[in-house]
């Protein structure tokens, strides 16, 4: 049975793998948090690939929460770049393949326009500093590695922006919400899926990719569609970024060019808002 390790195991990610991977019963997917595996343990890091040699780790865990990196920047700088140098040395030495995943947020927005995966990093937080030093270890320590670059990621699991604003939704009357800031909202449910096809077609495209859902939008236009689809009574109003000042500054404009991953892989992306009808319509399900 071909082992597959999935680090971040208790995140939106990991668990949107969990139900993308169901039923695969050639592959043995090993899910682990910090508990079971402190990724920024060297050590730690090669018994547990001596003890359960993968042929595919998928890193899904990171140091996500943005502002507090500011403040944080040690522990940050701890799991978003030693841990995935250190994972990335263990895939190499035990002849794993590694996906990492990466940020948008690698970009500084300045360009205006969509960003390509040759374009030039800048990025602007802490959060997106380490985020980039990840993928320069991962691609310096292991040939066979797929960086996977996405955005605004979202699901029915964890918190993120959508369970936010759903919460918010319910207690109050109207929210203000910044307008111009321009990426594209993920559904990690489609992100996994893409994962799911690079390990059962055993890929060997390795390099560095961009993945979101199609399309653009403002951390508004999200709010807003997050209101409407869901049929809260919530009114969002546009505010721009000084209106709500953060520790951390993020691009103005971040949507990526995903022409590469779509051509290698022949994918169709769905476009965002359908995505977002499909995730909410789970999470009502659920309720």
């Amino acid at each position: 049975m071909i082992q597959i390790l999935v680090t971040g195991g208790n995140g939106q990610l990991a668990s949107c793998i969990k139900n993308a991977v169901d039923g695969l019963d050639e592959y043995n997917f090993i899910y682990v948090d910090l508990d079971e595996l402190d990724i920024t343990d060297k050590n730690a890091v090669d018994r547990f690939f001596e003890k359960t040699k993968p042929k595919w780790c998928i890193n899904c865990a990171a140091y996500t929460a943005v502002d507090k990196a500011e403040l944080d920047i040690e522990l940050a700088e701890k799991v978003n770049i030693d841990g995935a140098k250190y994972l990335a040395q263990a895939s190499k030495n035990y002849d794993s393949k590694f996906i990492q995943i990466s940020t948008d947020f690698v970009f500084d927005g300045a360009k205006g326009s969509i960003y390509g995966e040759t374009d030039e990093t800048s990025p602007l937080s802490v959060y997106g500093r380490t985020k980039l030093q990840g993928e320069q270890v991962t691609a310096k320590e292991v040939d066979e590695h797929f960086i996977l670059r996405t955005s605004w990621l979202y699901s029915e699991f964890g918190n993120n922006f959508l369970k936010t604003m759903m919460r918010l939704g319910s207690e109050r009357a109207e929210l203000n919400v910044v307008a111009d800031q321009i990426g594209t909202p993920t559904y990690a449910g489609d992100l996994a899926e893409l994962i799911k096809s690079i390990i059962t077609a055993d890929s060997e495209a390795y390099g560095l990719y961009h993945y979101s859902n199609e399309g653009v939008a403002s951390w508004y236009d999200f709010a807003k569609a997050i209101m409407d689809v869901s049929q809260t009574a919530c009114k969002v109003l546009p505010i721009k970024t000084e209106g709500y000042p953060t520790p951390a500054t993020r691009p103005a404009f971040s949507v990526m060019d995903k022409s590469k991953i779509k051509n290698e892989f022949e994918i169709e992306i769905p476009y965002w808002r359908d995505s977002l009808k499909k995730c909410l319509n789970i999470l009502q399900n659920n309720d």
